[in-house]
């Protein structure tokens, strides 16, 4: 049995911390069963961990397991890695998963990290992502580098536009306020504009009720931007960790000229910079270039100086035969891929 308060220790206080690995994402999440495994040192301190979701498949019997943007461990540390993949390995036989998916916090980039994932089962998913709506957790990202820089070097470092948009919202009157959970028929208006605007997929407000009632409001904030007294712009973001994490946000049609947005990104950031944070995520963009399909939004988050990464997607199939059944029969005119990102989405 895991010591909740052991764990959510080790996990905010590691330098790989997600809040996607938190408990409260598991109570998000509640329609998923939740395992949580570790391997610890010596001294009986936990040193690796990985939070796994679980869900039956609609038609088949067996399951697939999900560990969102896990394991949380030194990337380097193989033995770890192993302990936790013969905890997973058991889980699997446990609940008759086909398959293990994750999208660890780990660079594209690490080969090193890669090769051993390959030496333990898994598949290395490569390529372009074309639609950010296809997504879990994203797996090309902009990461602004916040560890020791004070507001002004932050500021400063921010494209001449993004520092110019940033005062245009002040000097015309824009105003940022805290909202609640009283606010969110406001908040969903605004994502609903926003994503028949831009094409995005926006959840329901009852699972936005459910994040604000999993993270307490010192790991959760919704900003509303306002002009003349009305919501124009608002964000949703997750303090969690050494990161600070820009998860939903969007701006109604009218007053997108006074720039509400960046404001907005400007005080979230300032925040993170306050609590001392290491990171601030902008999290995914569908586009890898200035070029391709939604390069506004690339260009909106690469304007705050942010790096653009790119995290490892991987996956071990334990059934071939049900994993190859399902490609063919669950929805025949997706990919597999697709498929399992519906069912994980849910």
């Amino acid at each position: 049995m895991i010591n909740k308060e052991e764990y959510q220790e080790f996990l905010t206080n590691h330098y790989r911390c997600h809040y996607a690995q938190s408990l409260e994402w598991a109570n998000v999440k509640n329609e998923w069963t939740n395992e949580i495994i570790t391997v610890k040192d010596d001294n009986g301190k936990i040193k690796a961990a990985m939070s796994i979701l679980i869900r039956k498949v609609p038609h088949i019997n067996s399951c697939i397991m999900y560990s969102p943007r896990g394991p949380v461990c030194d990337e380097n540390d193989e033995e770890s890695f192993k302990k936790l993949m013969d905890q997973a390995d058991e889980l699997a036989k446990k609940y008759h998963a086909f398959m293990l998916k994750m999208d660890p916090d780990i660079l594209a980039s690490n080969n090193s990290f890669k090769e051993m994932a390959r030496k333990y089962g898994f598949k290395i998913e490569e390529g372009k992502i074309k639609n950010v709506n296809n997504l879990l957790q994203p797996r090309f990202v902009f990461r602004l580098d916040l560890k020791g820089k004070t507001e002004d070097e932050v500021f400063q470092a921010f494209h001449s536009k993004t520092r110019y948009n940033i005062r245009l919202a002040g000097k015309k009157g824009v105003t940022l306020r805290e909202g609640t959970k009283a606010d969110l028929d406001q908040f969903q208006s605004i994502l609903e504009t926003t994503g028949e605007r831009d094409g995005f997929f926006i959840r329901k407000k009852e699972y936005f009720e459910n994040l604000m009632n999993s993270f307490d409001s010192e790991h959760m904030k919704l900003v509303f931007a306002d002009y003349d007294g009305k919501p124009i712009a608002c964000v949703l973001n997750i303090f969690y960790g050494n990161k600070e994490w820009y998860l939903y946000g969007g701006s109604l049609n009218e007053h997108r000229n006074l720039m509400p947005t960046y404001l907005l990104q400007w005080e979230m950031i300032k925040q993170a910079i306050e609590r001392k944070m290491d990171i601030y995520d902008f999290r995914g963009v569908c586009a890898t270039d200035e070029n391709t399909y939604n390069e506004g939004l690339y260009r909106f988050k690469k304007g705050f100086n942010a790096d653009f990464v790119e995290f490892i997607d991987m996956h071990k199939i334990y059934n071939k035969p049900i994993y190859f059944l399902f490609e063919k029969c669950a929805y025949k005119a997706r990919d597999l891929k697709l498929k399992i990102d519906g069912i994980l989405k849910k």
